[in-house]
């Protein structure tokens, strides 16, 4: 995958693969990016408004469709 894709992937995902999208974007583990995103919600703003929001927006990673049996 590209290091310019902003996808979620379909491979380590926990809920909808959002802070692993943004993980592999910016070069970090998703443990890394999935613990800002918890300490961000500690804070007053619309942080699980905008995860929901992505997980709409963003596209899901694209299958190669090898390796599936026809």
């Amino acid at each position: 995958m590209s290091a310019s894709a902003l996808v979620r992937p379909r491979h380590g995902r926990m809920i909808a693969g959002v802070c692993a999208g943004f993980a592999d974007r910016f070069g970090t583990s998703a443990t890394t990016m999935r613990v800002i995103f918890l300490l961000s919600c500690l804070l007053p703003g619309p942080q699980f408004l905008l995860y929901l929001a992505m997980w709409i927006v963003m596209p899901s990673e694209k299958t190669s469709g090898a390796g599936y049996a026809v």
